[in-house]
């Protein structure tokens, strides 16, 4: 006689609350939070050290029982964001949880209902931080919200950074694709998802890819990477527009550098794969050192032009590989206000500035800010005309290259609606949409009032649209029509949210004018 050691009712609770799921690799334990089943630290690769270094991503060997995925899995070895800076605070920079190695071949799930018959629309988000810093794991990367809001099922992707994902080591042999190596993870991540999601209770047919700064960077990569066609039928790029990636010669170049500092050659792949990865992030420092003294995102490292890289993403015009795919393109009012700290700056200072830029017209131009928002501080001004020349200047060229290539819908938004952190002085800063994206309005950026909860159920909606239905226009926003060249419609978030034609036309229209001038 046999004796179960669990009573019937006991047994089915805890199933429940640990939902058991058979992927194609072996089966994982979740746990139900709030009634959403969430999945940590599922491995969609194997480890990336020692010989796995600077190769193309290998896939996970199959295991029996079960593993349990409750917890964080490992982040990419990088270097810490730096505290010192209010904003790194405002967006949890520091808050990292999993631990630092190179098994982090890793993302995260949550889904109502892991049940393969619900079909419910699935949105993948690659996160911020260039190609050098950031993960999944941060507060600001938590599914929770956005699944349960949107009946969705939500993924995020930790992947290899900087040096370990984008290394070039020339064009021969078995690491010629090296300097695409963090990229190629993002495409077997998708690969995972393809396989199985629908087990989780996605449809691997509705697949949204979604990132804002360097996750908007790698999802326009993504649009134009052959290899990744016909794994997501949807895209959006939030303040994250790339144009270009990396030559070989820039790439080079970087290696060059931090070869040097190492004391080893590019083909010394044994020992530059022994090198412990502190080792290398110290000499990685020492590369991007020179951009960190100015303020400025370390650019050493990403994409490289290569195999899994054939062209640039959207130069000299819009990829033929993703036409067919319904794109978001998006910019924030004051992007630039996240890496500026003269919070202090008067306006002489604002126009020595645009003197420097544009000569003789920096006082018509400096008026026309100060009229477009006369409520506005001399710093946010400052910030704002390097966010339209920057992040703002590349949306609208990705944005105008999309259409004129024809093809599938593509949409425009600008976030005007700025956050209450230190009194509002950073504006409608860079990050400000995530977690109104992910409808997670509790961090410092947002904050749990009743607009905010407004704005949020508005852009949630949307993304959760546009990966159910190929079309972001939904019944929580207002009418929003693709973006053609000639009305330019823009669904403006603020207060209220509201469609406009060509928003800000005369400063998009003179920035683009002068970089023509100057590139002529």
């Amino acid at each position: 006689m046999t004796t179960d050691l669990k009573p019937a009712p006991l047994a089915a609770g805890e199933a429940k609350l640990f939902p058991i799921v058979e992927t194609a690799d072996g089966k994982v334990r979740g746990l139900r939070s709030g009634r959403i089943a969430v999945f940590k630290g599922l491995r969609y690769g194997a480890d990336t050290s020692g010989a796995n270094r600077f190769a193309p991503p290998q896939p996970v060997k199959p295991w029996a029982g079960v593993r349990d995925a409750l917890d964080y899995g490992n982040i990419a070895p990088q270097i810490p964001g730096d505290r010192r800076h209010a904003y790194a605070d405002l967006i949890l920079n520091d808050v990292q949880p999993g631990g630092m190695g190179e098994d982090c071949l890793v993302l995260n799930l949550w889904t109502p209902d892991p049940n393969p018959a619900a079909k419910r629309p699935v949105i993948v988000r690659f996160h911020g931080g260039g190609f050098y810093g950031g993960s999944s794991n941060s507060p600001g990367g938590d599914g929770e919200m956005l699944a349960r809001f949107g009946d969705c099922v939500v993924v995020t992707v930790n992947h290899r950074l900087s040096a370990l994902g984008y290394l070039y080591l020339g064009e021969e042999g078995p690491f010629a694709d090296s300097g695409a190596a963090g990229m190629q993870d993002l495409v077997a991540s998708l690969r995972w998802v393809a396989r199985n999601i629908e087990v989780f209770g996605g449809d691997p047919a509705r697949v949204l890819i979604v990132g804002q700064s360097g996750g908007g960077a790698k999802v326009s990569h993504l649009l134009g990477m052959p290899v990744a066609k016909g794994l997501f039928s949807s895209a959006g790029v939030m303040s994250g527009s790339r144009l270009t990636a990396m030559t070989r010669d820039q790439a080079a170049k970087a290696a060059d550098q931090l070869l040097r500092v190492l004391g080893l050659r590019a083909d010394q792949i044994k020992a530059l794969q022994a090198v412990p990865f502190s080792t290398l992030l110290a000499a990685q420092a020492e590369v991007e050192a020179e951009d960190r003294s100015r303020g400025e995102a370390p650019r050493s490292f990403a994409p490289v032009l290569g195999q899994a890289i054939p062209h640039h993403p959207f130069a000299p015009g819009a990829p033929e590989e993703s036409l067919d795919i319904p794109l978001v393109v998006s910019t924030a009012l004051d992007e630039r206000t996240y890496r500026e700290t003269n919070f202090e700056m008067g306006w002489d200072e604002v126009r020595q500035k645009l003197e420097r830029r544009v000569g003789a017209e920096a006082g018509m131009l400096l008026a026309a800010y100060r009229d477009e928002d006369p409520q506005a501080t001399a710093f946010i001004v400052n910030a704002r005309i390097n966010s339209d020349t920057s992040f703002r200047l590349g949306a609208n060229t990705m944005l105008e290259r999309r259409v004129a290539a024809g093809g599938a819908p593509t949409w425009a938004y600008l976030w005007a609606s700025p956050s209450p952190a230190f009194g509002g002085r950073y504006g409608a800063v860079h990050g400000i949409d995530v977690a109104y994206s992910m409808h997670d309005i509790r961090f410092p950026l947002a904050g749990p009032t009743a607009d905010n909860l407004r704005l949020a159920d508005e852009i949630a909606s949307a993304w959760v649209s546009l990966a159910a239905t190929g079309r972001p226009d939904n019944p929580a926003t207002p009418a929003w029509a693709p973006y053609d060249l000639a009305e330019r419609n823009t669904l403006v978030f603020g207060h209220p949210t509201q469609s406009a034609g060509d928003p800000r036309s005369f400063f998009r229209t003179y920035w683009e004018q002068h970089a023509a001038s100057r590139r002529g």
